[in-house]
């Protein structure tokens, strides 16, 4: 897997209804703290492979998404199981924070 950038809200919609975990990051180019995020979201999907899917929404091209999400600030990461919201973080918090919301619910889905 890849880090997979949204560029339609049918993209994010179709992902979440597959269930599974997925990590949303809700972010905006010009958002320096979002551009830190990048590369531990690789990271992310390097140590998690399938168990987990990560998708980026540009908050700017799709404003609807960030609406219903409830995205306050930047970046907004929501990590999703089965198609709900489980867990909201916002704004950039260190690897081990995102790990910590991943294992509990990466580690269910791969039995």
């Amino acid at each position: 897997m890849t880090v997979i950038n949204a560029g339609h809200a049918d993209t994010v919609r179709r992902q979440l209804q597959e269930g599974g975990t997925v990590l949303v990051d809700y972010g905006a180019p010009w958002c320096a703290p979002c551009q830190s995020l990048l590369p531990i979201l690789e990271q992310l999907d390097e140590e998690y492979g399938s168990n987990i899917t990560i998708l980026k929404v540009n908050c700017d091209e799709l404003p609807e998404l960030a609406a219903e999400a409830g995205v306050m600030g930047l970046p907004t990461v929501i990590v999703y199981n089965g198609g709900q919201p489980m867990e909201k973080l916002v704004g950039l918090r260190p690897k081990s924070a995102y790990q910590g919301v991943l294992d509990k619910f990466a580690a269910a889905n791969s039995r």
